[in-house]
């Protein structure tokens, strides 16, 4: 007997999947910025924020295993979502154009996996189990201390600076895409629309890359 086909099962139903799942993971990004770039503020202020993260108990849990379902099913409909268009069209075309597609559209399929890699990276180093990347020990009460000291290492700075540009490239499109998976596409307004998506992926990017830059600059020490 064959299975009934559900909104799932549909490609509209996985992109409008990828879409709320886009929105908490952008959230999060958003607010995971806002919330570092205290360390413009002083040890006090960044280590006193990250006290008062770890005393909300079994809420940071909370939103800890909606961000996981997100990442994990964001990342699993984006493979089916490839396996499909791959599968729909096993012979690439003889000639491919891609004046109505950005850059950004063009590399999603490089800068998820990446990014995803960078996520395992990020964890690894600041959060579980904490490894320091040079010459200094991880302090799990000093996020201040972990933070300009990994950054003091240019070759660290380098790579989250590298993670940021594409994550700028993917918040780019993925905002972008999400209006359409959502119906929220007209004429009229895509212009805006292209330019909010535009705006909140630069914020996030440079925000991010300012930490690094100011402790290789000797802003933040």
């Amino acid at each position: 007997m064959q299975k009934a086909l559900t909104l799932y099962d549909t490609t509209i139903g996985k992109k409008a999947l990828m879409a709320v799942t886009g929105v908490v993971l952008f959230g999060f990004v958003i607010a995971h910025m806002v919330g570092n770039l205290q360390v413009f503020l002083g040890p006090e202020q960044l280590n006193g924020y990250a006290k008062k993260l770890h005393d909300l108990g079994p809420l940071l849990w909370i939103a800890r295993g909606i961000l996981l379902a997100s990442v994990v099913a964001h990342v699993v409909v984006a493979v089916q979502l490839v396996s499909r268009s791959v599968a729909a069209r096993p012979v690439g075309y003889r000639q491919k154009k891609n004046t109505a597609t950005s850059y950004a559209a063009r590399t999603m399929r490089v800068s998820g996996p990446l990014l995803a890699l960078f996520i395992i990276f990020h964890l690894a180093h600041f959060t579980v189990p904490g490894v320091p990347m040079g010459n200094y020990e991880h302090n799990a009460r000093d996020v201040y201390a972990n933070v300009v000291q990994a950054f003091s290492i240019p070759w660290v700075s380098g790579v989250y600076i590298a993670a940021q540009l594409l994550l700028g490239f993917h918040l780019y499109h993925g905002a972008w895409s999400l209006f359409q998976s959502l119906g929220l596409s007209h004429p009229r307004y895509d212009d805006k629309k292209r330019m909010a998506a535009q705006t909140l992926a630069m914020v996030v990017m440079f925000g991010n890359i300012a930490m690094p830059v100011a402790v290789l600059a000797g802003i933040v020490k």
